[in-house]
């Protein structure tokens, strides 16, 4: 069986994740393509999109979440991801148990004798008059019937577990600050969710292999697992392992991928790339050694915006005042800062001077990058 080093999957991740060369493609198409976008820091979505497409115009985003085309809401992993109204349909009832467990684990003492059934029916009339709500607010307007959680156990339980909810714009357009208010899924898209389907058969958790793969393949089950948060997949993977070709990593472990699936050549030149916080290129595998080094690993569950040099996770990204400020996690050759500098210039002027085009140019005579020293 082919052995894929680390080089290899990165150079495979990066194509997949449209961050070896940037992509002509829509927004709506790309939110698909990469199965959603990390999203429970509201602005990051955009930066994420900015780095992998050409001509990224962060209008288009806004006007998918208000024209309800892409929806914010929970789902993988109970964290909020930016979705396609067609995929959060579709998937959502297959996450149903997941997300119910994963409340429950923050919160079970808490919600020891509530029946979530009957929650979930009082939660869903509070919503029946239209007015979206925000989390504490649908706490509160069941805590009489179960004093005990307090609102925040009962609201987060409602709002992210029992009841497929979106969150509502303004929150989640372009430079607009807006708390997270709450309206039925189904209610605000006009569409019933899917059912799963009566024969017991997974056609969900399928299409999620296949999409996960091209998207994020090579991967292992494991990997799959992390990035999802579903648990029961093994089925699934065996439903489609025909489909699929397979190899292994350095550690051993078996790969799996979709038989025309890009895997250009790991000596394909690497841009410099700057990542948002929570980008799922990382958080999409188990083993995430094939784009951050072990020691770095904390880096991608702290919320740290990073940059990629030569496909790898090398420094850290902030931006403020007009400026983006890089940190180093290692020396930079004196062609690598300049390369940074120059993307860096180029996320500046999106990020603060106007709606940006995305073409990864940047202003060269601008100052608007400042790259500390790596530390002796």
């Amino acid at each position: 069986m082919t052995v894929l080093d680390d080089r290899a999957l990165n150079r495979a991740t990066l194509a997949r994740q449209l961050l070896l060369d940037r992509a002509d493609l829509p927004a709506h198409d790309a939110v698909a393509h990469l199965c959603g976008l990390q999203a429970q820091e509201p602005q990051e979505p955009f930066t994420g999109l900015w780095s992998r497409l050409r001509a990224f115009d962060p209008a288009e985003l806004s006007d998918l979440l208000t024209g309800r085309h892409v929806v914010r809401t929970h789902l993988m992993r109970r964290t909020v991801h930016l979705l396609t109204a067609d995929d959060v349909l579709a998937w959502r009832t297959r996450h149903d148990a997941m997300l119910r467990q994963r409340v429950l684990a923050t919160y079970r003492s808490d919600l020891a004798g509530v029946d979530l059934d009957e929650l979930a029916a009082a939660g869903r009339a509070v919503l029946a008059d239209g007015e979206p709500r925000s989390m504490p607010e649908l706490g509160r307007a069941v805590v009489g019937r179960w004093p005990g959680p307090g609102p925040r156990p009962l609201g987060e339980m409602l709002a992210a577990a029992l009841i497929p909810t979106v969150q509502l714009p303004p929150r989640g357009l372009w430079r607009v600050k807006a708390g997270a208010r709450y309206a039925e899924l189904s209610s605000w898209l006009g569409r019933g969710i899917d059912p799963l389907p009566p024969d017991g058969s997974d056609p969900v958790g399928e299409a999620l292999v296949r999409r996960y793969l091209a998207a994020f393949g090579p991967a292992a089950s494991a990997d799959l697992r992390a990035w999802c948060g579903l648990a029961g997949l093994p089925r699934a993977v065996a439903a489609v392992r025909e489909e699929l070709v397979t190899f292994r990593d350095e550690r051993g472990r078996e790969l799996l991928d979709l038989p025309g699936a890009p895997r250009p050549d790991p000596d394909t030149p690497a841009p410099v790339r700057f990542l948002p916080a929570f980008d799922n290129a990382i958080l999409g595998f188990h083993d995430r050694s094939r784009i951050i080094d072990d020691a770095h690993r904390g880096l991608s569950v702290a919320g740290e915006r990073v940059v990629l040099v030569d496909g790898r996770v090398a420094a850290t990204w902030a931006a403020k005042d007009g400026t983006v400020t890089v940190g180093p996690l290692r020396r930079f050759s004196g062609a690598e800062r300049t390369a940074v500098g120059e993307e860096g210039r180029a996320l500046a002027s999106f990020l603060f001077d106007g709606d940006g085009d995305g073409d990864g140019d940047g202003d060269r005579d601008s100052d608007r990058v400042e790259i500390a020293a790596f530390p002796d």
